[in-house]
């Protein structure tokens, strides 16, 4: 698939630029800082259009953006679509991946005509991000990486580019640096080149229930991304050697990889995680990403969950 990237804009092109007719959504979150900076009709958000309008902007996390790229590309394709992420981890600002809910169940689309057409970078946004939301969402990214590197279906061009993006995030520290943007963008594009795994397939396929059964929790999908991510990872290396060895073969300290991952787990969300983990295992079993994921997984591997063997 060619790739396609946005153009990038700082903030300051962004408010100078002729944009036409513009509406904004975005996140509640931040509804209050765009308001002030963007004097833009701000409209709530997959309503129409007003006529005329030439540009969209969106202004959130990776929901938010995922959720207008597919609706631009349906309801109006010829509205020119500006994505400002609020949050790093997803890198949706700038991939052609569209991560949808369908029917209580996770929809991965995949088209070059979802990149949107620009995007602007406004890393003050995340100033206010709590410590906790900022270490989940580098566990995103994390995630995205590493099972973009270990599936079957990437090259091994593709390898050494994810093995020189790990390199580069393993200096980051995990936690509020503005450099995680600019991290996920790269892990969000290389993985969709290749696949995701297991992490992914626990995450699409626990978050609605989560959702449901435990709303005071907060559950999402980077808080499931970094809780299962060190669990995960120890399966597939307990499985296959062939986890390690690639980490070797492209010159990556696994042992640093490991520490990364162990240090993004949460007790409490994976003790909370586990039981639904235990009820919705089949369907994990079923969905598109753990079928691609670097070593088979197989019904009886929930075993490794339930003993926490990767905490031995």
């Amino acid at each position: 698939m060619e790739m396609r990237e946005p153009e990038t804009w700082p903030l300051e092109r962004l408010l100078s630029e002729d944009l036409g007719v513009t509406a904004v959504w975005t996140t509640p979150s931040v509804q209050g800082r765009t308001a002030a900076r963007l004097c833009f009709p701000h409209r709530t958000p997959f309503t129409e259009l007003e006529p005329g309008t030439r540009t969209l902007i969106v202004v959130g996390g990776g929901t938010l953006i995922d959720q207008a790229k597919v609706w631009r590309r349906e309801r109006a394709p010829s509205v020119r679509l500006i994505a400002i992420a609020s949050l790093w981890g997803s890198g949706a600002e700038a991939s052609p991946v569209a991560v949808t809910n369908e029917g209580g169940r996770k929809v991965i689309h995949l088209d070059p005509a979802y990149v949107p057409d620009v995007r602007v970078s406004w890393p003050e946004l995340a100033e206010s991000v709590s410590p906790l939301r900022a270490r989940r969402a580098c566990g995103d990214a994390w995630s995205h990486a590493l099972e973009g590197f270990l599936s079957p279906l990437a090259t091994e061009e593709l390898r050494g580019e994810l093995a020189t993006l790990l390199s580069s995030m393993l200096e980051l520290p995990i936690g509020n640096d503005t450099r995680w943007f600019e991290a996920s963008i790269a892990a969000c594009r290389l993985q969709a080149q290749s696949s995701v795994g297991l992490v992914h397939g626990i995450a699409h396929t626990l978050e609605g229930p989560l959702a449901a059964a435990q709303p005071e929790f907060g559950w999402g999908h980077a808080t499931l991304c970094s809780t299962f991510l060190w669990p995960v990872l120890s399966l597939d290396t307990t499985l296959s050697p062939k986890t390690e060895n690639l980490f070797r073969e492209h010159g990556l300290h696994f042992v640093r990889i490991l520490n990364a991952a162990r240090s993004l787990f949460e007790d409490e969300a994976y003790d909370r995680a586990l039981p639904l983990l235990e009820q919705h295992w089949n369907a994990v079993l079923r969905d598109p990403c753990t079928r691609t994921n670097s070593v088979l997984i197989r019904p009886g591997h929930l075993d490794h969950f339930r003993r926490r063997a990767f905490a031995a």
